[in-house]
């Protein structure tokens, strides 16, 4: 199965980029080739711009806040696993104090490296980071790849606290919704309104060569099934978007915090 989510508010839209980019980096920093190293240093750029919403540590906080006074209520309850109740609100206490101990603007250490912000500022430009333009940083990629490995690690690891917390509350999110399974006739599928979320999950057959299109809103939820061209995008063959023209089944999930 594949799933698709769609945020439909902007703090969940940037949670969802948060988790991609973290685990992005993670991938390329565990990798040794410098060409990877150079990924994993872009990556951490781009996180840097995502975390720098003004709100964010305190969106963060107190979401993780809610989230503990909700599960402590459900303590004593005979249906619910203690042990897990116990493990969930410990990571959340975790997560809380590690934000808690941020201060000052989020990835301020980041900017105050001049190298760092120089190499930022000439990979916003194509091709910008040739040896030619940046020699210094030619020269750190050919360093050993422990001593890169450690460096990435030492800049990334400090923005951990933001990774930790949004991956509670996007763990709580997927965890609140029931799937359902649905049918999209002719691959078109509404449904009127009634139905609260901050996200939506669709899921589909790997092998359902459609990909969906959600627009959604407190009235109206549509989704559209688009064809996929087996020979792939970018092939010669490639068709114009279109419809699927065949009962799309999928399975949907309205998710709530």
């Amino acid at each position: 199965m594949i799933t698709y989510e769609y945020p439909l508010n902007e703090r969940i839209r940037t949670l969802l980029r948060l988790e991609d980019l973290f685990e992005r980096s993670r991938h390329f920093i565990a990798l040794p080739d410098p060409h990877d190293h150079h990924m994993a240093l872009l990556t951490l750029f781009e996180i840097l711009e995502v975390a720098s919403r003004a709100d964010l540590k305190s969106d963060l906080l107190q979401e993780l806040e809610r989230q503990k006074q909700v599960l402590l209520s459900f303590k004593n309850n005979p249906d619910i696993s203690e042990d897990a109740l116990s493990g969930v609100l410990k990571d959340i206490e975790a997560a809380s104090s590690a934000l808690f101990a941020m201060t000052g603007k989020i990835g301020q250490y980041l900017r105050e490296n001049d190298w760092l912000m120089s190499i930022k500022q000439r990979t916003g430009i194509p091709g910008g980071a040739c040896e030619f333009d940046l020699p210094s940083y030619h020269y750190w990629l050919h360093r050993p790849a422990d001593e890169r490995t450690g460096n990435l690690a030492a800049w990334t690891a400090p923005l951990f606290p933001l990774r930790d917390g949004t991956a509670i509350i996007l763990r709580i999110l997927r965890e609140s919704g029931k799937p359902q399974p649905h049918r999209a006739p002719q691959g078109t599928f509404q449904q009127m309104g009634g139905k609260t979320a901050q996200m939506l999950r669709v899921r589909l057959d790997e092998t359902a060569p459609c990909v969906p299109e959600i627009s959604a809103n407190k009235y109206v939820l549509n989704i559209r099934f688009l064809a996929q061209n087996s020979a792939g995008p970018g092939s010669v063959q490639e068709m114009k978007t279109r419809t699927a023209d065949w009962d799309v089944d999928f399975e949907l999930t309205f998710c709530n915090l």
